[in-house]
Order: C-alpha cells, then structure tokens, then sequence
C-alpha cells in the first residue's frame, strides 16, 4: 500500500512539468469580458499577437462582454484548466465580487492571476460645451444643481461605476448614474450631450480629446498622465480618497497546473519587454505593473476588501 501511494506522488509531481513543456500544442482562446474596442481589448490583442509569434501557437481573441465582465469570467472559471482558456480582464475583476451576491464562481478561488498588462490612466471627461474651466468649477454647479447631473459608467457594477462613485461621494454632489454597454457607447452619451461625465481610460478618449469633442477635466489615478501632464489627479483638485486606479491583466482557472501559469507569466513578462510591444503599449498610455502571479492575486484580494467598503458606501447592489 506505501508503495502504490509513493507511486501515485512521485506521478503527480511528474505531471506538472511534464504539462509545461507540452504546453501549448494547440490554439488558445483568450476571453475578454468586454466590447471589442474597450481599453482592455486593445491591449490584449497587442499583447497576445506577441505571445503567439512567441509560442508558435494562435491565440484567438473572443469579446464576452455582459454582467460586468461576469459572463466572460465565468467561462474561464469553469473552463478545464489547462492553460488554452484565458482571461484577459479590467479592475472590474475586483469589483463584480462586490457588487454581485449571486456568482456562480469564487473570484478569488476560481480565477488565478498570471500578471497585468498594464495601469492605465482614467481622465474624467466632459463635453466642452458646457464651459468649465476646471473641476471646481463642475463640482460647484453639481452641488449648487441637486439632481441635474448624471454620469455614464461602462456597465453597471463595471470598474467605471466605482470610479465614479469614489469621486462622487469624496466631493459630495448626487448624480444618476446611467450604465452604457461599453466604453464607445458611454464615450458617445458624453459628446452628444446626453450624459455628463465619465470616467474614461484615456486609450478610448485621447482621441477625442485631441480633438476637442471631449475635455477631460482631471486624472483619477494616483500620478498624472504622461500624454495629459496639464491635467491634474482628482487629489490635486481638491478632493482627497477620490483616487481610483485602472489596470488590465490575465487569469486562468484557479486549478491550472502551476508550471502551466508560471509559463504563460514568463511569456506574457517576455513580450511586454519586447521593444516593439513596449513602444507600443506607451503609445496607448499603458505603464508597467510587474508583478509575479503571487503579488498579482494579493492585489486582487486587497483591492477587493476596499471595493467592498466603496460598494457599501455607496449603497451599489447589482443582482
């Protein structure tokens, strides 16, 4: 019996490895939870077009956006966990867990986090048209106006929900809050007038605001953005525990074979490192976020617990 149980052991510890190195020999399916377009978008199919000259193997890109990412997230939670479904996801990951009481999969149980892509600045925006200066000048109209402002958000307990609830309640105005299905159609409300502000990352505004459709009023990050250096953080401004951060990253099934994830991590690190993909990534305002898998998943889990303290505060139930 010792000897068949040693057995079994010595095969286990064998399968990992043995894992690794056949892995990948096929297709990988990466799920994004959102529209195709959105920031996270953008920068998962710069990322994975490198991953996949890298492994030699196709990765196929596939939107699932809904539920506040919970659809896409739940395709990869209870897909096999053998490396060839992944997510690629916003913050919102750490934001669905307290909005939503009714998950069919434990956030931090289910998923495992391989490593971000990247912090990405979120700049409040605003149609110039309503002439104001600064974000003094917005915060005063709002507060002197009860019930005339709305904001946009990118789906209903989406990481642009919070963010506009932070700095709602850290400057102390009401606003309506009128979930879109994604950041082009929130982006839209915002220059036609229909909608207020919104909370954008700044890959999906630039744009615009070079233009001049949109005006971004602040940064909701904790530093400025490098390609907006005039504009201040929400902090700055005048409005302290108003910073909200923005981040993509990858997650696989909470099962994968831990030399499969440390795999993928190492590849993912190795083209983010790439001349090519690192230019690339600055281009669309992305900064660095090394992490390992390990720091990566404790950031998950802190973000969370401050999460849940906002969803509280702000009295946000999605069901």
């Amino acid at each position: 019996m010792r000897r068949r149980l040693l057995a079994i052991v010595l095969l286990c510890c064998a399968a990992a490895p043995v894992a690794a190195q056949e892995w990948p020999s096929r297709a990988i399916r990466v799920i994004v939870p959102l529209t195709a377009g959105a920031a996270t978008d953008i920068m998962a199919r710069a990322v994975f077009e490198q991953v996949s000259q890298q492994l030699g193997q196709p990765i196929i890109v596939e939107n699932r956006p809904g539920a506040g990412n919970t659809i896409g997230m739940a395709a990869v939670a209870q897909a096999e966990p053998d490396g060839y479904t992944i997510l690629a996801n916003s913050s919102t990951h750490t934001v669905s867990p307290t909005t939503r009481s009714k998950l069919s999969f434990n956030v931090l149980t289910d998923l495992a986090g391989v490593i971000p892509l990247g912090n990405m600045p979120v700049v409040m925006a605003v149609n110039p048209k309503k002439r104001y200066k600064t974000l003094a000048d917005f915060v005063n109209y709002a507060r002197n106006n009860p019930g005339a402002i709305n904001y946009a958000s990118a789906g209903a307990g989406n990481s642009s929900h919070l963010n506009g609830e932070r700095f709602r309640i850290a400057a102390k105005f009401e606003a309506v809050h009128v979930p879109q299905r994604g950041a082009p159609e929130a982006l839209t409300e915002v220059i036609a007038g229909r909608l207020d502000f919104y909370f954008a990352p700044l890959l999906n505004s630039l744009t615009f605001l070079n233009e001049g459709s949109l005006q971004a009023l602040a940064v909701s990050g904790s530093q400025r953005a490098s390609a907006l250096p005039d504009v201040p953080t929400t902090v700055e401004a005048g409005y302290p525990n108003s910073e909200y951060n923005f981040w993509a990253g990858v997650f696989v099934s909470g099962k994968t074979p831990p030399a499969i994830k440390n795999r993928l991590h190492a590849e993912i690190a190795k083209a983010l490192k790439s001349p090519v993909l690192s230019e690339r990534m600055k281009k669309l305002g992305a900064d660095p976020m090394p992490m390992s898998p390990a720091e990566f998943d404790a950031l998950v889990k802190q973000e969370i617990e401050i999460n849940g303290q906002l969803v509280k505060a702000a009295k946000i139930e999605v069901n």
